[in-house]
């Protein structure tokens, strides 16, 4: 290590930090890190590029661009890629345990306390903590629109996009319109190469790397088969939250309809609780990926309480490790080819369209069915894209209004 940086001198040194190091960093992160993706990118630079320059600025821009080229939570991965740079293997997992674990906790909590409400699961609060769902996912389309489907081929791709999976509601319509979008991206968005190129750190071998990939897509194509062939309820969450965490392009707000689509039709979950559980997942701090421990959680068929939590929990970020271990050592010749950028800008636009099909069915209608929820929606969306207040404090606003509308006389 240099004595002026503090950073690895060789791509492989991985020696320079341990387990508890790592942990304790990310665990900070994780207590703190309110916003999304983008503002927990913003809190990684500042930790690790700036503050504890275990990185340089040119090695986490590139990072960054990996986790968006890969699918998965785009935050964890960056994480998950630091704490391997840092300590290896177990740092990885460090990484990903300090980051997650509080905002997972926080919501198995929940999780809980909606259970034991039962059929008060229509109370005021509850009820404004989906109207507050409603709210962020626009925002979250709008914000993504602009950054990645800024043109008119770009947008058209959004729209059919949502036209799919709007006229075929599962988990087929979802993986159809990401597959054309990167059909349509090859063949209609071109898009030049990376031109900067930085050796990444890194002790994943190619050998490492092609297992962990060859592990991804038997898992991915296979589970389905064998979640099919053997009527076990874990093994179909296992499956369902797997396929989610290995499709998910975007951001974090993309995962709301391909997990409602794999819970909510079943009857492992009601839509009620799904909403209320996002809504909450938006006052925690840490990777939205959470949520799905608050659905493992509140999931009808066991396993379900904490064993539920753990369960999905591990499936969808599980994706995520593989990905980021199976990738590093390819990275910089994938990103000298044009036909893979041109194929990631087809998927993102997409993946709007998956957002802005899920804002309608089922945000929208299971949330909006009074004009005082339209007013509290259109209130919380200001507050959110206008005035930049902190969604947790949005979600708290939403709760509090949700109880009061519920107190006010029906309308005649």
């Amino acid at each position: 290590m240099t004595a002026e940086s503090g950073l690895p001198t060789r791509p492989h040194d991985v020696s320079a930090g341990h387990f508890a190091e790592v942990f304790a960093a990310f665990l900070r992160l994780g207590l703190t890190s309110f916003g999304g993706p983008v503002a927990h990118l913003g809190y990684f630079h500042d930790e690790f590029v700036v503050r504890r320059r275990w990185l340089d600025e040119k090695t986490y821009v590139d990072l960054v661009a990996l986790s968006q080229f890969l699918p998965g939570p785009a935050s964890s991965k960056v994480g998950i890629a630091i704490g391997l740079s840092r300590a290896g293997y177990a740092g990885a997992l460090a990484a990903w345990l300090g980051f997650t674990v509080p905002s997972a906790l926080a919501l198995v909590l929940f999780g809980y306390g909606v259970g034991a409400l039962g059929s008060a699961l229509h109370s005021g609060w509850l009820h404004g903590l989906m109207v507050a769902a409603v709210a962020v996912v626009a925002q979250a389309v709008l914000s993504m629109m602009q950054r990645l489907a800024p043109d008119r081929e770009r947008a058209t791709l959004a729209i059919a996009a949502a036209v799919i999976v709007s006229a075929l509601p599962s988990s087929l319509g979802q993986i159809g319109a990401i597959v054309l979008g990167g059909v349509a991206g090859l063949l209609w968005l071109p898009a030049a190469p990376s031109a900067d190129h930085v050796a990444l750190p890194h002790p994943v071998s190619r050998a490492a790397a092609l297992t962990a990939i060859c592990l991804f897509f038997a898992m991915l194509i296979g589970l389905p088969f064998v979640a099919a062939a053997l009527p076990n309820h874990a093994l179909q969450l296992f499956d369902a939250f797997y396929r989610a965490g290995s499709l998910v392009f975007g951001g974090g707000h993309v995962v709301l309809p391909l997990l409602q689509a794999a819970v909510v039709p079943p009857g492992w979950i009601g839509n009620d609780a799904f909403l209320a559980g996002y809504g909450a997942a938006q006052a925690v701090p840490g990777p939205l990926f959470t949520f799905s421990a608050y659905l493992g959680t509140v999931m009808a068929p066991a396993p379900n309480g904490w064993r539920g939590a753990i369960l999905c929990l591990v499936a969808m970020f599980f994706p995520a490790f593989l990905l980021v271990i199976g990738s590093l050592p390819f990275w910089e010749g994938l990103r000298r080819r044009a036909a893979a950028q041109s194929m990631l800008r087809g998927v993102n636009a997409a993946v709007v369209g998956l957002l802005l099909a899920a804002l309608y069915h089922p945000v929208w209608t299971s949330a909006v069915t009074s004009a005082g929820d339209f007013v509290l929606a259109a209130a919380a969306f200001l507050l959110l894209f206008m005035w930049k207040i902190p969604p947790w404090m949005v979600v708290v606003f939403c709760a509090i209004g949700g109880q009061a509308l519920s107190l006010l006389p029906p309308a005649r």
